[in-house]
C-alpha cells in the first residue's frame, strides 16, 4: 500500500477549497496494483469563521455537503480516504469536528469526533482560540478496521494527550491518522517532537496531514510540516511548506519486529484513562 498525505492552505470558501482538492487528486501519484490511503488535513473544506459560517455552509438539506463531496472523491479516485474534518451538528446547537473514513466506493467505514478542544491563548495574530464556542467534544476513541490495517483517528490538539494514543494502540491500531491545523507558533515549538513521541510510544505509523501558511481572509497562520513517522520514530516523509502531496510505504514486518523486540504493551503497568 501507499500512504498519501495532502498539505493544504484552505480558506472560508467551500467551493474554492473543493476545487483545489479535485485538482490535487488529479495529480495524486499512482502506483500500479497498490492500494492507496489518503489523509487530508483538519478543516479541509472550510477553514476559519464562526458558527454562522458553519451553518451557512451546511445548508438546510438532509445531506451534509462536506461529507457528500469527500465521499465522492474517495469513490472517483478509488482510495481509502481519511477525510480531514467536517462539521456535524450536535444536539446542543454546536458542532462536532468529525473525521470520516471512506472506502473506495465512498462508503463510510468509521468516524471520530475530536475529543480535545483547542481553548488556549497563543502569541500569534489570533491570540485566543476557543473551539468550545463552536464545537463540542466527542465521547469515543475510534480505531477503524480496514483492508489496509487498523487505523486510529485523532485530530490536531489531540496530539498533546498521549493516553488517547495509548488507548488506540490497545485497540489494535497500526496506523494513526492525524488531520491537523497546528498554529505556526505551537507547531514550531512542539509539532515534530510530539509526532515522533506518539509514534515511538505506540509503535505505530503516525500520519499527520497539516494545514500550512497564511490563510485567505484570515489572521490564521499554520505550521505545515505534514509528515509520516514510522514506529521507530523516524521521519519517512515530510513536506515542510507549500501545498501538495507527500508519500511513503509502510513496512508492517518492520513494525511487528519492533513490537516483538520491545513489547512495551506487555510491560505496561498503567491503564489508559477511561473517558468521562
Amino acid at each position: 500500500m501507499q500512504i498519501n498525505v495532502l498539505q493544504c492552505r484552505s480558506g472560508r470558501d467551500f467551493d474554492e477549497n473543493l476545487a483545489f482538492l479535485r485538482e490535487q487528486f488529479e495529480m495524486l501519484p499512482q502506483v500500479e496494483h497498490e492500494q492507496q490511503l489518503v489523509v487530508l488535513p483538519e478543516c479541509v473544506l472550510l477553514f476559519g469563521g464562526h458558527e454562522s459560517l458553519q451553518i451557512r455552509a451546511l445548508g438546510e438539506g438532509n445531506e451534509n455537503p462536506f461529507t457528500q463531496a469527500l465521499a465522492e472523491l474517495a469513490s472517483q479516485y478509488q482510495v481509502y480516504l481519511v477525510a480531514g474534518t467536517v462539521p456535524e451538528l450536535s444536539q446542543d446547537g454546536r458542532f462536532y469536528s468529525r473525521c470520516y473514513v471512506f472506502d473506495p466506493q465512498g462508503q463510510v467505514m468509521g468516524q471520530y469526533d475530536k475529543l480535545h478542544l483547542f481553548d488556549v491563548d497563543v502569541a500569534d495574530g489570533t491570540k485566543q482560540y476557543r473551539e468550545s464556542e463552536t464545537f463540542c467534544p466527542g465521547e469515543h476513541v475510534a480505531v477503524v478496521d480496514t483492508p489496509l490495517g487498523k487505523i486510529g483517528l485523532a485530530i490536531c490538539y489531540d496530539l498533546r494527550f498521549p493516553e488517547l494514543f495509548q488507548a488506540m494502540r490497545e485497540q489494535g491500531a497500526e496506523i494513526i491518522a492525524l488531520p491537523a491545523a497546528f498554529t505556526k507558533v505551537t507547531g514550531k515549538a512542539h509539532w515534530q517532537t510530539l509526532l515522533q513521541a506518539r509514534a515511538i510510544e505506540t509503535q505505530t505509523y503516525v500520519v499527520a496531514a497539516a494545514q500550512w501558511g497564511q490563510h485567505p481572509t484570515s489572521r490564521r497562520e499554520t505550521w505545515g510540516h505534514s509528515m509520516i513517522v514510522n514506529p521507530w520514530g523516524e521521519i519517512m516523509a515530510e513536506k515542510p511548506s507549500d501545498i501538495g502531496w507527500v508519500q511513503a510505504k509502510p513496512d508492517f514486518a518492520k513494525m511487528n519486529r519492533i513490537r516483538n523486540e520491545m513489547p512495551v504493551l506487555e510491560h505496561k503497568r498503567f491503564q489508559s484513562a477511561v473517558l468521562k
